[in-house]
Protein backbone atom coordinates (compact mmCIF):
# COMPACT_ATOMS: atom_id res chain seq x y z
CA UNK A 1 0.00 0.00 0.00
CA UNK A 2 1.05 3.21 -0.80
CA UNK A 3 0.72 6.74 1.02
CA UNK A 4 -0.93 9.42 -0.49
CA UNK A 5 1.34 12.36 0.02
CA UNK A 6 -1.58 14.91 -1.48
CA UNK A 7 -3.94 16.53 1.16
CA UNK A 8 -6.97 15.46 1.26
CA UNK A 9 -9.89 17.83 0.04
CA UNK A 10 -12.86 17.60 2.72
CA UNK A 11 -15.80 20.10 3.62
CA UNK A 12 -14.16 21.52 6.05
CA UNK A 13 -11.34 22.41 4.14
CA UNK A 14 -9.79 25.99 4.15
CA UNK A 15 -11.34 26.65 7.58
CA UNK A 16 -8.29 26.37 9.69
CA UNK A 17 -6.40 28.80 7.16
CA UNK A 18 -9.29 31.37 7.03
CA UNK A 19 -8.89 31.24 11.13
CA UNK A 20 -5.27 31.99 11.10
CA UNK A 21 -5.62 34.48 8.35
CA UNK A 22 -8.17 36.49 10.51
CA UNK A 23 -6.63 36.54 13.44
CA UNK A 24 -2.76 37.57 11.42
CA UNK A 25 -5.20 40.34 10.17
CA UNK A 26 -6.10 41.15 13.76
CA UNK A 27 -2.71 41.58 14.26
CA UNK A 28 -1.45 43.71 11.77
CA UNK A 29 -1.92 47.00 13.67
CA UNK A 30 0.72 46.25 16.05
CA UNK A 31 2.93 45.00 13.28
CA UNK A 32 2.79 47.27 10.73
CA UNK A 33 0.87 44.91 8.12
CA UNK A 34 3.97 42.58 8.02
CA UNK A 35 1.37 40.07 9.55
CA UNK A 36 -1.62 41.14 7.05
CA UNK A 37 0.94 40.33 4.44
CA UNK A 38 2.03 36.85 5.64
CA UNK A 39 -2.09 36.39 5.98
CA UNK A 40 -2.76 37.01 2.64
CA UNK A 41 -0.03 34.86 1.49
CA UNK A 42 -1.58 32.44 3.36
CA UNK A 43 -5.11 33.09 1.98
CA UNK A 44 -3.75 32.59 -1.83
CA UNK A 45 -1.86 29.29 -0.96
CA UNK A 46 -4.70 27.91 0.77
CA UNK A 47 -7.59 29.07 -1.68
CA UNK A 48 -6.73 26.14 -4.04
CA UNK A 49 -8.10 23.31 -1.58
CA UNK A 50 -10.51 25.18 -0.19
CA UNK A 51 -14.78 24.39 -0.74
CA UNK A 52 -17.43 26.04 0.48
CA UNK A 53 -17.46 28.40 4.15
CA UNK A 54 -13.67 28.00 3.54
CA UNK A 55 -13.37 28.91 0.40
CA UNK A 56 -15.89 31.97 1.18
CA UNK A 57 -13.97 32.78 3.51
CA UNK A 58 -10.74 32.87 2.28
CA UNK A 59 -11.71 35.02 -0.92
CA UNK A 60 -13.84 37.59 1.50
CA UNK A 61 -9.94 37.93 2.99
CA UNK A 62 -7.99 38.48 -0.09
CA UNK A 63 -10.50 40.93 -1.55
CA UNK A 64 -10.44 42.97 1.59
CA UNK A 65 -6.78 43.27 1.69
CA UNK A 66 -6.61 44.22 -1.93
CA UNK A 67 -8.93 46.54 -1.31
CA UNK A 68 -7.03 48.21 2.10
CA UNK A 69 -3.80 47.52 -0.24
CA UNK A 70 -4.98 49.62 -3.01
CA UNK A 71 -6.47 52.43 -0.79
CA UNK A 72 -2.51 52.51 1.09
CA UNK A 73 -1.15 53.10 -2.11
CA UNK A 74 -3.65 56.06 -2.77
CA UNK A 75 -3.06 57.48 0.80
CA UNK A 76 0.64 57.28 0.65
CA UNK A 77 0.80 59.33 -3.08
CA UNK A 78 -1.74 61.53 -1.51
CA UNK A 79 0.93 62.29 1.24
CA UNK A 80 3.67 62.70 -0.98
CA UNK A 81 1.84 65.31 -2.60
CA UNK A 82 0.96 67.11 0.53
CA UNK A 83 4.75 66.74 2.06
CA UNK A 84 5.60 68.31 -1.24
CA UNK A 85 3.19 71.03 -0.94
CA UNK A 86 3.73 71.79 2.75
CA UNK A 87 6.13 74.06 1.95
CA UNK A 88 3.47 76.43 0.90
CA UNK A 89 1.48 75.65 3.94
CA UNK A 90 -1.45 74.00 1.69
CA UNK A 91 0.16 70.57 2.15
CA UNK A 92 -0.86 71.03 5.26
CA UNK A 93 -4.41 70.10 5.26
CA UNK A 94 -3.81 67.89 2.65
CA UNK A 95 -1.50 65.70 4.75
CA UNK A 96 -4.21 65.90 7.63
CA UNK A 97 -7.23 64.83 5.58
CA UNK A 98 -4.58 61.57 4.01
CA UNK A 99 -3.87 60.65 7.79
CA UNK A 100 -7.69 60.66 8.80
CA UNK A 101 -8.25 58.70 5.56
CA UNK A 102 -5.62 56.29 6.34
CA UNK A 103 -6.83 55.70 9.84
CA UNK A 104 -10.82 55.39 8.47
CA UNK A 105 -9.36 52.52 5.58
CA UNK A 106 -7.16 50.66 9.18
CA UNK A 107 -10.14 50.68 11.11
CA UNK A 108 -12.44 49.40 8.32
CA UNK A 109 -9.99 46.95 8.08
CA UNK A 110 -10.27 45.96 11.21
CA UNK A 111 -13.37 45.73 11.63
CA UNK A 112 -14.41 43.51 8.15
CA UNK A 113 -11.75 41.43 9.97
CA UNK A 114 -13.37 40.64 12.94
CA UNK A 115 -16.85 40.03 11.76
CA UNK A 116 -15.28 37.91 9.47
CA UNK A 117 -13.42 35.96 12.15
CA UNK A 118 -16.45 36.17 14.21
CA UNK A 119 -18.90 34.50 11.57
CA UNK A 120 -16.47 32.14 10.35
CA UNK A 121 -16.51 30.89 14.23
CA UNK A 122 -20.37 30.98 14.19
CA UNK A 123 -20.09 29.13 10.93
CA UNK A 124 -21.80 31.87 8.45
CA UNK A 125 -20.70 32.92 5.52
CA UNK A 126 -18.86 36.31 4.93
CA UNK A 127 -21.88 39.37 5.70
CA UNK A 128 -21.83 41.48 2.53
CA UNK A 129 -21.88 44.91 4.57
CA UNK A 130 -19.22 47.12 5.19
CA UNK A 131 -18.01 46.88 1.83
Amino acid sequence: MTEQTSHPITADAGRAAALVVYVLFLLSIPSFAVFALIGVIIAYMSRERALGLGRAHLDEQIRIWWIAFLWGVGLFVIMGVGWLLSFVLIGLPILAIAWVMGFVVMLWFTVKSAFGLIALLEGRQVGAWLG
